[in-house]
């Protein structure tokens, strides 16, 4: 058993991890990689003050963070004393420092959607995962903006694509399924604007005509439901609003936190909390060493 993480954001505890487990296994080439990430040493470990400077600066580090990718590749056959996890974990974190850096890149240069490159790389994760584990299952622990297939909701209009449509597109539909959450009203915990400290924000009662709504007063109880067996032309097959809830949540602009959704298509089954209670954030811990500063989330 497993336990990883998808996301990008860990642009300088990759690099830090590629070149400790190099110096393991070969100390030439983990000199070699820490000159090539010497390209970021400007920016004081600052991956927005990076994405920035590229802007001012037709310059950035894509060819070094991709050349160190490329060699511990090609190396990595060489260095019989790793155990497989350990090599799978170096090359997991040189990619992310390549798709990192693709990212913040994107988030300030008007290119390519910085949305479409943290999902795409949550993507060839999950692949790489199932390669390297073999058979077995995979859970996927994602918001719903994520793991909802982006098709059936109006993502496509914005050209974005999401972790549940790729999965879906690369993987048998007997192999994948997608569950979706929702609920009536509750507490949540997140924060009302990226790097904000989070806390406890009241969910306010689903918007009229929502699923949240249609699922309260069909009986106010918790509710399972396969999506596969909602009957064409009723109420749950009409494409209606459902509220998205994620690190930055604003319930002063209910409105926008909707997302346009067909239930059938978008989720395998659907999950209704009516009333939904706040997580309890993982306590840290300052005499804890190596704990990294997980933007955006803060926690």
């Amino acid at each position: 058993m497993g336990f990883h993480g998808l996301d990008v954001y860990s642009l300088y505890e990759s690099m830090a991890a590629v070149v400790d487990h190099l110096e393991d296994v070969d100390p030439e080439a983990a000199e070699l990689a820490r000159e090539r990430y010497r390209c970021f040493e400007p920016y004081g470990e600052d991956a927005q003050e990076y994405a920035r400077s590229t802007r001012l600066v037709p310059e950035s580090c894509e060819d070094e963070v991709v050349e160190a990718l490329l060699d511990l590749r090609e190396n990595a056959p060489r260095y019989e004393g790793a155990h497989p996890d350990e090599r799978f974990a170096a090359e997991q974190n040189a990619l992310v420092a390549k798709n990192a850096e693709q990212y913040y890149r994107a988030m300030v240069g008007g290119g390519e959607d910085s949305w479409n490159v943290r999902d795409r790389h949550m993507a060839e994760t999950a692949s790489r995962l199932t390669d390297h584990y073999g058979d077995g299952t995979g859970v996927i622990w994602a918001h719903n903006t994520h793991v909802g297939d982006a098709r059936a909701t109006d993502m496509p209009r914005r050209n974005r694509l999401n972790l549940g449509q790729l999965l879906r597109e690369q993987t048998p539909a007997d192999e994948v399924g997608v569950v979706g959450f929702g609920t009536h009203r509750g507490r949540v915990i997140a924060a009302d604007e990226w790097g904000a400290e989070t806390e406890e924000m009241r969910v306010p009662e689903a918007r009229e005509g929502s699923y949240g709504d249609l699922f309260h007063e069909a009986g106010e109880t918790d509710r399972l439901l396969f999506t596969d067996r909602i009957d064409e032309g009723s109420a749950l097959d009409t494409p209606r609003g459902h509220r998205a809830i994620g690190v930055v949540y604003r319930p002063s602009l209910e409105s926008g936190n909707y997302v346009p959704t067909d239930l059938r298509e978008r989720y395998d089954a659907f999950l209704h909390l009516d009333e939904t209670t706040a997580l309890h954030p993982i306590e840290l811990h300052a005499e804890r060493a190596g704990v990294p500063n997980l933007y955006p989330s803060g926690l």
